[in-house]
């Protein structure tokens, strides 16, 4: 980071001007450094939802919203997508480059040997009804895995903090599958180290103590792909809030819940479930012969229907997740003989729309990864209300990882936004009977 240049803020009101340090990154926009700009002028920037502010210094992920490019430590996604599997992609994200044989193997050992959780911890599951959402579970398990791990909450000893990234993303595919069984009314399954991390997922998800089962390799394959291609976004409002939660000196655990449930909100994790729900809705008014009256009111300006799982408020080119979740999609879909299954072909007759009509073409609105993502996952018979803790247990890893890095940056301070006050200035309390 470098600063060879200044800013200069000049004021009408009188006030002297301030010079600012404009640091330059490796890649991206320059940043304008703003830190004295209160104590030198007695004023703030105003900026809702910071889409003009950067709140820390990362090295972790990049993306280029106009190109269509998303880094993961500098290797390009499409890279990782094809020649890494899920737990390398979370060496990768913790320890900044790429594993070879003999740190893979450690990794996945640690990992493996972490799945299981405190027994006790069947019983936390016991205290919620079983039609409570599994992400409202998720929320509370996670939080409470801090009183099971006394020994690693030292935020300040990395040998701490390396052992708890370990323990959430072993512990996280267990506590989702726990979620699940325990909304189905099935036994839970217990992991088995003799899986990798997606197929052992996939057998305490489907499988039942009754007979033994046997992951598919294209599925899990696929759900590998889904959680490599989530594993990290850069500073959205999930990972902000476990920065902004960790910069509080919470413990790890604590960070990570709030960060699931930021990733609750529709606007943020529930993008493929809403897709889903809305192919749906087609479906349910008539399937492909209907998708031309869908399409005219999207195209409807006075109309209130969305089109969702397609655009994307950071990219605006193609996603490039998106790109490699269509291939996945397709792959799985034929693996499965659902080529031409009636939810499916709809999908795919929207698609087609979407990627030759000009409207969506001049919009930029091309299928996202969310579109692809959750068609895959119900192939994969993944009910819609676990799609988000599918995402959560893939982002778990970006979250520990950015958290980590923020607790071990010297410049690290606790997050304290400030406002634009509109309310009432000081004022009297009447007594209750002149009021």
């Amino acid at each position: 980071m470098t600063t060879p240049h200044k800013a200069t803020m000049s004021f009408s009101d009188g006030t002297p001007s301030v010079d600012f340090p404009i640091y330059k990154g490796t890649v991206g926009p320059d940043v304008v450094d703003i830190r004295k700009l209160y104590g030198a002028s007695g004023k703030f920037t105003f900026d809702p939802g910071f889409l003009s502010t950067a709140a820390c210094e990362s090295k972790i992920t990049y993306i280029d919203g106009d190109k269509g490019e998303l880094l993961y430590r500098g290797y390009p996604i499409e890279q990782i997508a094809v020649n890494c599997d899920y737990l390398e992609t979370c060496y990768l994200l913790l320890n900044g480059d790429m594993p070879n044989p003999a740190q893979k193997k450690d990794f996945e050992n640690r990992v493996i040997h972490h799945t299981m959780v405190h027994e006790q911890m069947t019983r936390f599951f016991q205290g919620f009804r079983r039609d409570a959402h599994p992400m409202a579970v998720l929320v509370g398990c996670v939080g409470a895995l801090s009183a099971f791990y006394h020994d690693s909450l030292d935020i300040q000893n990395p040998e701490h903090r390396f052992v708890s990234a370990i323990r959430l993303v072993a512990k996280m595919p267990t506590l989702v599958a726990m979620a699940y069984k325990y909304s189905s009314g099935q036994p839970f399954m217990y992991p088995r180290n003799d899986l990798s991390y997606s197929a052992n997922f996939m057998r305490m998800m489907f499988g039942t103590p009754c007979e033994d089962y046997k992951p598919n390799d294209v599925l899990v394959r696929a759900l590998d792909r889904i959680l490599i291609l989530h594993a990290d976004h850069e500073q959205n409002a999930s990972t902000s809030t476990v920065r902004l939660a960790g910069s509080s000196g919470a413990n790890p655990f604590a960070c990570i819940a709030a960060g699931i449930a930021t990733l609750w909100g529709p606007a943020h994790g529930g993008a493929n479930e809403a897709c889903l729900q809305m192919l749906d809705g087609i479906q349910a008014q008539g399937g492909v012969a209907k998708i031309g009256e869908f399409v005219a009111q999207v195209k409807d300006k006075n109309s209130t229907v969305k089109l969702m799982g397609f655009g994307h408020r950071v990219y605006k080119n193609y996603d490039p997740r998106a790109k490699l979740m269509r291939e996945t999609c397709y792959e799985v879909l034929g693996e499965l003989g659902l080529e031409n299954d009636p939810s499916f072909a709809l999908a795919m007759a929207l698609e087609k729309i979407a990627l030759e009509d000009d409207y969506f073409v001049s919009r930029k609105l091309y299928p996202n990864v969310d579109f692809y993502s959750g068609i895959v996952q119900k192939a994969l018979g993944i009910p819609t209300s676990m799609f988000t803790c599918i995402f959560a247990m893939a982002r778990t890893v970006g979250w520990i990882a950015q958290w980590n890095e923020m607790i071990s940056d010297p410049d690290q301070k606790i997050g304290r936004p400030r406002q634009l006050f509109t309310g009432a200035t000081a004022r009297d309390v009447k007594p209750i009977g002149n009021r």
